[in-house]
């Protein structure tokens, strides 16, 4: 599998061309196979989904498209649980999640200039004085997301990993956000008190444009930037990915509808019980069926925010299905002034996952070139 390390002052960003059309600047490592296409959803229920979706997507054209703003901006406030039932099933299937992690060396309850936030940690003596990864998760999955990806990880690294403020998890919002970049702020005081001498910050899906919110406010902490299929960071999702966010999040709609909805989102079927039994399935659909969220609207970086991010930067994207912005995506990571771009094949916006076994080894490689 090939990589792209691209470096400003050796590049021309602007002629480049993916490989798929023409010889290229970013990898699109291949396989033998062709990439799975998700199954067509037979049946009924499906189709009546769809011819409803249609309808419900012109209501909300027409009242400005409230629920895609609460879903990705939340209202005013600080996040909560809708009811005291959301959140005991909500945690019932976050403690079950957790219990399939690698247990944390240590648990931090910080508090920040927004509230407290829940940090676990994963240590050893030999690489507590290195670098640590901080890892940044995407919307309602908080540190359980993690969980392919952290034993391979935290065999070679320190490894500090956070529930977002504003987000479902144990962090606990105190002050609302008024700006997206205000979710920086509380994140540097994680990094004050627990890596001062600055992180390898990782982050996914909504995580990524938080993380290169971090790195554009705090560059000299930010060792590298790792952006796992990003959304709003280097362009904006398809409108048909928007459109089943926007399903995903409505409040009393129906499981099998949600499910589906989560589905298209994140590129993995729920196809049996045992799926939805899953503590992370329970987890993520408990999550956006009973917390209501608070986080200001993101917007991809601009040409100077992008200009700022000095710092070497790897970016992973979907080879299908992707919530970060398709080829614009691609172009705007390969302008970046020190960048790593790589399409993992047969891959969704559940990246993290899929590619996990081939990802962590790739990234602490990333990692170690860094620290020399």
């Amino acid at each position: 599998m090939d990589i792209l390390s691209n470096h400003r002052s050796d590049s021309t960003d602007g002629d480049s061309v993916p490989p798929s059309r023409s010889a290229g600047s970013v990898s699109i490592a291949t396989s033998s196979s062709t990439p799975r296409r998700r199954p067509q959803r037979p049946g009924r229920g499906r189709r009546l989904l769809r011819w409803l979706g249609t309808g419900l997507l012109v209501v909300l054209v027409g009242i400005g498209l409230v629920a895609t703003w609460t879903f990705f901006a939340g209202p005013p406030g600080v996040g909560h649980f809708r009811s005291a039932e959301g959140r005991i099933d909500y945690l019932s299937a976050y403690q079950d999640s957790m219990d399939r992690l690698p247990e944390p060396t240590d648990t931090h309850d910080l508090r920040t200039s927004h509230g407290t936030i829940r940090v676990y940690e994963w240590a050893t003596d030999l690489n507590r004085g290195e670098t640590p990864i901080l890892l940044v998760p995407g919307r309602a999955s908080g540190v359980p997301m993690w969980m392919d990806n952290l034993e391979n990880l935290a065999g070679e690294r320190r490894v500090l990993a956070f529930d977002a403020l504003g987000d479902s998890g144990l962090s606990e919002q105190a002050v609302p956000f008024e700006e997206f970049t205000d979710q920086a702020h509380p994140i540097d005081d994680v990094v004050s008190a627990l890596a001062p001498e600055g992180v390898h910050l990782m982050g996914h899906s909504f995580g990524g444009a938080v993380a290169s919110a971090y790195a554009h406010e705090y560059p000299e902490r930010t060792a590298t930037l790792t952006l796992l299929d990003p959304v709003f960071t280097l362009a904006n999702p398809s409108p048909e990915m928007l459109w089943w966010s926007v399903v995903a999040s409505l409040p009393g709609l129906p499981d099998a509808w949600r499910e589906t909805a989560l589905e298209w989102i994140g590129g993995a079927e729920i196809d049996s019980e045992e799926d939805r039994d899953e503590p992370m399935t329970r987890m993520i659909t408990a999550a956006t069926a009973h917390y209501q969220a608070a986080v200001p609207q993101p917007s991809p970086l601009t040409d100077d925010q992008l200009e700022r991010l000095s710092m070497p930067v790897y970016v992973a994207l979907a080879s299908r299905d992707s919530l970060a912005g398709g080829q614009d995506a691609v172009e705007r990571a390969e302008s970046l002034t020190d960048s790593t771009v790589k399409v993992w094949p047969d891959t969704t916006h559940s990246l993290p996952m899929q590619a996990a076994g081939e990802l962590e080894p790739e990234l602490l490689r990333f990692f170690a070139d860094q620290d020399r």
